[in-house]
């Protein structure tokens, strides 16, 4: 499993960083709390599950054998491959067009599928920087909802991250923990800093 996770026990951050880090130090802190551990996806801010059955070695060897979820763009095809190049990764699927569309795509040079590919790679140039924010937008907010949706001002506060008001947002958070707000903040924040 790539990327980072936080583990918060209540209000108070646990611990963050890889899915092992915070996995063990999850495991090591189940003494009796009285209040219950959430681990979150840093990438989603969404709770994840961790199994921490066992020892070390075996939760460990656990989590590495996870893997992202498919998604309509890794997912195994049902059938054999037939033409493309699939030593690439190249994967063969549906696109519906108007004859229109059809009619400028065949006419670029390499073809539609070329003429398509390059489409996507340039889209994906010119919105990287708004997708990112909007991942991480949408990160905040999951992982807002859960730790404070019943905190005082979150309805704002929730405004003015999808308004993208950094300023108000910052205010309307000031008298949250300390360990939730700068989660999110960080969530929200750190790739635009």
């Amino acid at each position: 499993m790539q990327g980072t996770y936080t583990a918060f026990v209540g209000q108070r951050r646990l611990a963050s960083g890889t899915a092992g880090d915070v996995a063990l130090a999850v495991k090591r802190a189940t003494q009796p709390l009285d209040q219950p551990i959430i681990i979150f996806d840093d990438g989603t801010g969404r709770s994840i599950d961790f199994d921490l059955r066992g020892d070390d070695r075996e939760v460990l060897a656990r989590l590495a054998k996870l893997a992202p979820p498919p998604t309509e763009a890794t997912e195994a095809p049902a059938e054999p491959r037939g033409r493309g190049r699939p030593k690439l990764g190249v994967v063969a699927r549906e696109v519906t067009l108007l004859p229109r569309h059809w009619e400028w795509l065949n006419a670029q040079a390499g073809g539609a599928s070329v003429a398509l590919r390059k489409l996507v790679d340039e889209a994906r140039r010119a919105s990287g920087d708004k997708d990112r924010a909007r991942q991480a937008r949408d990160a905040a907010y999951h992982f807002m909802s859960t730790m404070a949706g019943d905190l005082p001002q979150f309805e704002e506060a929730s405004r003015a991250l999808f308004a993208d008001d950094r300023r108000r947002f910052s205010g309307l958070i000031a008298d949250w923990p300390t360990d939730i707000r700068d989660h999110i903040v960080k969530l929200a924040y750190s790739d635009r800093a």
